[in-house]
């Protein structure tokens, strides 16, 4: 059996609601012998009269009234689906996934989220907690849309990775503990320490930034989510390195005092989307992103 079309459908509601083919036909923008080759067409598929003429009134016949009470909703599911569609093309809708660590989580997406929902409310950006690793692995699935990565990472086949924003990696040691003017790998190696877990990208950073003085100590306890890191320091429990994003509007626990380091360590972040043209809602978020960038 043939399927219904929606055009015919919408001639013979339109019909239905003018009561007359040439009205239907001017309404919309048809010519005439189109308008009646639509109902012949429908009929032909239902194998049912639809329309019946009288004294030059046209009204539905029973079967054409049922028929045309589930057409109007048809065609209004369908015009609420362009309507739908188009504004996704257009970028004001949408759905972005994105992926991120629990550090440019909690300190770099706040801002931007708050920038995005205040010019493109019905962008809705769905956030997964993730290592670089993880997130390039998704993206290049098709299973994200964006994610902020560390630098560098090797590259990945239809992802494209632009590097964002540097900063500042800093000790962060207990308030109460005698410290010195700026923190290095030697004063550092000889306190309680408290690291990120091995293989993420900032252990990496801090174990490189240690064995370059000739300094290799090991972590009293290693962790992957900052504001716990930064609680254990406030406890007094170790100091920790981490970087400091500027854009972080937390004040910092008095508790802890941020020194810097020498010689200094940067963390550097990029952002990645899949490779290719990229939607409309997509460059939105992309773009308020951008306005984060941090030399």
């Amino acid at each position: 059996m043939r399927e219904l079309n929606l055009d015919r459908l919408r001639t013979l509601v339109t019909i239905a609601d003018l009561g007359s083919f040439a009205e239907a036909a001017r309404m919309l923008h048809l010519a005439p012998p189109t308008v009646s080759l639509h109902i012949a067409d429908l009929e032909a598929l239902i194998g049912a009269p639809l329309l019946v003429r009288k004294r030059g009134e046209v009204r539905a016949s029973g079967v054409g009234e049922a028929l045309i009470e589930r057409a109007r909703r048809l065609l209004a599911d369908a015009d609420e689906a362009m309507d739908v569609v188009q504004r996704q093309v257009q970028g004001l809708l949408g759905r972005v996934r994105l992926g991120a660590s629990t550090g440019a989580i909690a300190h770099l997406l706040p801002r931007a989220l708050e920038v995005l929902g205040q010019h493109h409310p019905g962008i809705d950006v769905q956030v997964a907690v993730l290592t670089s690793q993880e997130t390039l692995s998704r993206l290049a699935s098709g299973a994200l849309e964006i994610g902020l990565v560390a630098l560098p990472q090797a590259a990945v086949r239809g992802v494209t990775v632009l590097p964002w924003r540097r900063d500042p990696v800093m000790a962060f040691v207990p308030a109460s503990w005698p410290q010195p003017r700026r923190a290095t790998p030697r004063w550092l190696a000889g306190q309680p320490l408290i690291l990120n877990d091995d293989g993420t990208s900032l252990s990496r950073l801090s174990t490189e930034w240690f064995a370059a003085m000739g300094e290799h100590p090991r972590a009293r306890i290693q962790l992957n989510y900052n504001d716990a890191i930064k609680s254990l320091v406030a406890a007094g429990y170790g100091a920790t390195l981490l970087p400091h994003e500027a854009l972080s509007a937390a004040p910092l626990d008095p508790r802890i005092r941020m020194l810097p380091l020498q010689p200094r360590l940067w963390r550097p972040l990029g952002i990645a989307h899949r490779a290719g043209a990229v939607e409309r809602s997509t460059q939105h978020v992309l773009d308020v992103l951008w306005q984060q960038k941090q030399a």
